[in-house]
């Protein structure tokens, strides 16, 4: 995901503890950006992409991180 996508969709979903995969297998690094600065979170996340929740759906500006299929059927 691009830079660009990547702020999109945090800012659509409430930032950056949105996105993260509590469950994921790279607890380390999760960790990790769980306490870094605001400031350094996002560039980490960018570079570790594998702590996204997924799927990541986009409607326009709008969109979802996990399964929402409830919400997925209010979009036109």
């Amino acid at each position: 995901m691009s830079k660009g996508e990547l702020r999109s969709v945090a800012q659509a979903v409430g930032g950056i503890d949105a996105l993260l995969n509590p469950k994921s297998k790279d607890e380390d690094t999760l960790a990790l950006v769980q306490h870094l600065a605001e400031s350094q979170r996002f560039d980490k996340l960018l570079e570790n992409q594998q702590l996204l929740r997924e799927p990541i759906v986009r409607n326009g500006r709008q969109a979802t991180v996990g399964n929402c299929p409830d919400v997925w059927a209010t979009w036109e």
